[in-house]
C-alpha cells in the first residue's frame, strides 16, 4: 500500500498564514499527476513552525481533498512522545491512512529510547506507522538493528531511510521485511536496487509524473529503464539539495513555476539572488517553464 512515488508536500503560506486554497490546488495537482501518496506536515511541510492547530488543520484539509483516492501519510512525529501520540490519534480520527514518525530531535535518545518512543505510539494508536530515520536533522538516528526490532510491531509498516548511507538500507533489508522508502531523491534508485519500494520525494512537488515514471519501472523490476529517469532527475534533485536546507530550494522553484509563493517561516530564509538565477536556469534546462 505504501510504495511508489509519494510526495513530501510543502505547506504554502500567504502573509504569515497557511494558504489553504493553494494547498487544495497542490493536492489536486498530485491527484492528476499520478502521485501514489501524499505526506503532509513532514520536514518539507515545515512542521516545526506550524502551531498544533495549524498542523491538525493541514492534515485534515489534505485528507478531505484526497477523499480516499490515494493514501495520506500524515507527519505526526515529535521529540515529545506524548505530543506524537496526540497528533497521531488526531490523524487516525480524521481518516489519515498512516503516520510518518520522525526520530525525536534535539533530545538525542539512546537506541532503547528510540524503541520505547515508537513502541509507545504504536501501542496507543492503531494506525500504520512509517518510521523516519534522518540523523542529519535530528542529531541522532536509529541503527538497522533498532529498526528491525521495531519491525516486529504489527502496525509499524515502513521506514523512510534518509541517512544518506546505502549500507543502512541493505542492513535493514537483510534484518527484516519492513518496506524501505527512500528519503533522498538522488538515492531512490540505489536504495530500491537493494530492496526499497519507493520514495517520499521532495522534487516530486514539481515533477510528480517523472518521479512516478521512475518508481513504476522500479516496482516492475526494470532498473535499467528506471536508470534513465534517475539520470534525468539526478542533477535537478542534487543541485537543489546542495543550494540550501530543504524546503528553501523547492519553495523557490515552485514560486518560479507559479505553483505557490516562496514564503516560509523563520528561521528559514530565501535563496540569494545568484542562487535563484542558478535555479531558474536549472529548471529551464530540465524543460520546465520557469
Amino acid at each position: 500500500m505504501f510504495n511508489g512515488s509519494m510526495v513530501a508536500l510543502i505547506t504554502p503560506f500567504n502573509n504569515g498564514e497557511v494558504d489553504f486554497n493553494t494547498l487544495d490546488e497542490l493536492v489536486q495537482f498530485h491527484l492528476k499527476g499520478g502521485t501514489d501518496g501524499i505526506v503532509p506536515c513532514g520536514t518539507t511541510g515545515e512542521s516545526p513552525t506550524l502551531s498544533h492547530s495549524e498542523h491538525k488543520q493541514v492534515i485534515e484539509r489534505v485528507v478531505k481533498v484526497v477523499n480516499g483516492k490515494i493514501p495520506v501519510i500524515a507527519g505526526t512525529g515529535s521529540n515529545s512522545t506524548a505530543e506524537a501520540i496526540e497528533l497521531t490519534a488526531f490523524a487516525k480520527k480524521i481518516g489519515a491512512d498512516a503516520s510518518l514518525q520522525v526520530t525525536p530531535y534535539y533530545n538525542k535518545p539512546t537506541q532503547e529510547g528510540f524503541f520505547q518512543h515508537f513502541a509507545a505510539i504504536a501501542e496507543e494508536v492503531d494506525l500504520p506507522m512509517v518510521l523516519y530515520n534522518i540523523p542529519g536533522r535530528c542529531g541522532a538516528g536509529m541503527t538497522a538493528q533498532t529498526i528491525a526490532r521495531l519491525a516486529k510491531i504489527e502496525n509499524i509498516v515502513a521506514v523512510k531511510e534518509a541517512t544518506g548511507q546505502l549500507d543502512v538500507s541493505s542492513e535493514i533489508a537483510n534484518l527484516c521485511d519492513l518496506t524501505i522508502l527512500s528519503g533522498d531523491d538522488s538515492l531512490t534508485l540505489p536504495i530500491c536496487s537493494v530492496g526499497g519500494k519507493g520514495v517520499i520525494s521532495v522534487v516530486g512537488n514539481i515533477v510528480p509524473g517523472d518521479v512516478k515514471a521512475m518508481t513504476d519501472l522500479i516496482l516492475e523490476g526494470d532498473l535499467v529503464s528506471a536508470r534513465k529517469w534517475h539520470n534525468k532527475l539526478f542533477k535537478l534533485s542534487r543541485t537543489m539539495l546542495g543550494m540550501a536546507t530543504n524546503p528553501i530550494p523547492i519553495k523557490a522553484a515552485m514560486a518560479m513555476l507559479g505553483m505557490s509563493s516562496e514564503e516560509m517561516r523563520l528561521p528559514m530564509t530565501p535563496l540569494e539572488q545568484s542562487q535563484k538565477d542558478t535555479l531558474r536556469k536549472l529548471l529551464k534546462d530540465y524543460g520546465l517553464n520557469a
